[in-house]
């Protein structure tokens, strides 16, 4: 295998996971291009296959949230730890990146934790993927990582949220946070936040915020 891999055990999550990882942030693997033609740079590639703090964050939210029977996606998902969780609970989740590995790691943690098939669908926000349908409840984690995202993510988002839909995502306090959620609320989202200071599992530091949004009824 051209990149190295690890396996590390997530607890705080319910009953613990196990996840398939990259190895470190000096991985990369994109002979035919494929992670460059979706905009992911050399440096930007193993990012999807890293646990960061802010996912262990959003997989503890989704641990005790009432699904309800809501269609839920999560973006950018990465190592989809918290789609991992909403799927262990029987939720009706789907998982969304750009990366062209995400899927294939996605698969391989499914099996690693004896869970079925998850649905899985490209999500790249600067398009539109006719596949992806509206959804109750979108959410995500450290999404907000580059200047540019709080106007594409916003629309990816609107085009996909149902009319009464909810959004939920955890930023590490991003210089982004303002940004997005003055476009959301232009796209007539109003918006809470919450503060969060410890990391799920082993009680470790964390400086970020739960972001969540919810359509108005006038829009």
């Amino acid at each position: 295998m051209p990149y190295q891999l690890k396996f590390e055990t997530v607890s705080g999550s319910g009953g613990d996971l196990q996840l398939r990882s990259l190895l470190d942030r000096q991985q990369f693997y994109d002979p035919l291009g494929e992670a460059e033609r979706e905009g992911i740079s050399s440096s930007a590639w193993p990012i999807f296959g890293l646990l960061w703090p802010s996912g262990r964050v959003l997989a503890h939210v989704m641990l005790s949230y009432a699904l309800d029977g809501k269609r839920i996606l999560e973006l950018g998902c990465g190592l989809a730890l918290a789609s991992l969780v909403v799927h262990r609970r029987g939720g009706n989740i789907t998982a969304s990146d750009c990366h062209p590995l995400a899927a294939d790691f996605l698969l391989e943690n499914l099996k690693l934790n004896h869970l079925p098939a998850m649905k899985y669908q490209t999500g790249n926000w600067s398009r539109s993927n006719p596949m992806l349908a509206r959804f109750d409840l979108i959410i995500g984690s450290d999404v907000l990582y580059d200047r540019g995202q709080p106007e594409v993510l916003s629309q990816f988002i609107d085009l996909h949220a149902q009319p009464d839909a909810e959004v939920l995502i955890v930023d590490p306090d991003r210089g982004n946070r303002v940004s997005f959620s003055r476009k959301m609320d232009s796209l007539g989202y109003l918006h809470t936040e919450t503060r969060i200071t410890t990391l799920p599992g082993d009680g470790g530091k964390y400086k970020g915020r739960l972001l969540s949004y919810r359509k108005t009824s006038a829009h």
